[in-house]
């Protein structure tokens, strides 16, 4: 998974901007109050999370590591993609999403554009516990990792469908950072040769 870019800021446009890492341009999606404080040509680094579709691979990047774990929690909740997380991201910061789920703010959810009553109920009970403010004031997110199994999979040169599949089917719920490569390696057990 491309989880950090380090690089030159090319270009910063309304909802994305390009970073030339080693010469070559990397197209990152992110939030309007991050990308108000880049500038081209100026040094960046940027906290990534790499999302592997079957047509396409998309990079959103932020400001701090928090953000980009805050963003990886919210897609852990089912009816959320990576589009809506970082709508949510664009209103709210990390720290007002914690606040907002820890009080049961449920009108204060229902501020970002697409999320309804029933999105916002879904998020504060999904969400109760994933994600938690720690002693540095920093919102720590304790992130589902399998997709990073499901990328690796697909990097493999596996099926998307076939990958989650394969995850699912040999993790008991939430895979945590530690399990990753043994839940890979079982997951690739089941595979077997089959990249269809």
């Amino acid at each position: 998974m491309i989880a950090q870019l380090t690089g030159t800021v090319a270009h910063v446009g309304a909802s994305a901007l390009i970073i030339d890492v080693g010469g070559v341009g990397y197209r990152v999606l992110s939030t309007p109050a991050a990308l108000s404080e880049l500038r081209t040509g100026m040094h960046a680094v940027l906290h990534t999370h790499l999302v592997v579709r079957e047509d396409s691979l998309t990079i959103f990047g932020f400001a701090t590591a928090s953000e980009r774990d805050t963003f990886e929690a919210l897609q852990a909740v089912q009816g959320v993609g990576p589009k809506m997380a970082l709508a949510m991201l664009a209103v709210h910061s990390p720290e007002s999403l914690v606040a907002s789920v820890q009080a049961g703010d449920q009108k204060a959810l229902t501020k970002v554009p697409g999320i309804g009553p029933k999105v916002a109920a879904r998020l504060l009970l999904e969400l109760g516990g994933r994600l938690v403010m720690p002693e540095d004031g920093a919102p720590a997110a304790s992130a589902d990792a399998s997709g990073q199994v499901v990328e690796a999979l697909v990097g493999l040169g596996y099926n998307l469908k076939a990958a989650e599949r394969a995850v699912e089917a040999v993790s008991d719920g939430p895979v945590v950072e530690t399990a990753v490569a043994d839940t890979l390696r079982a997951a690739l057990k089941t595979l077997g040769g089959s990249r269809g």
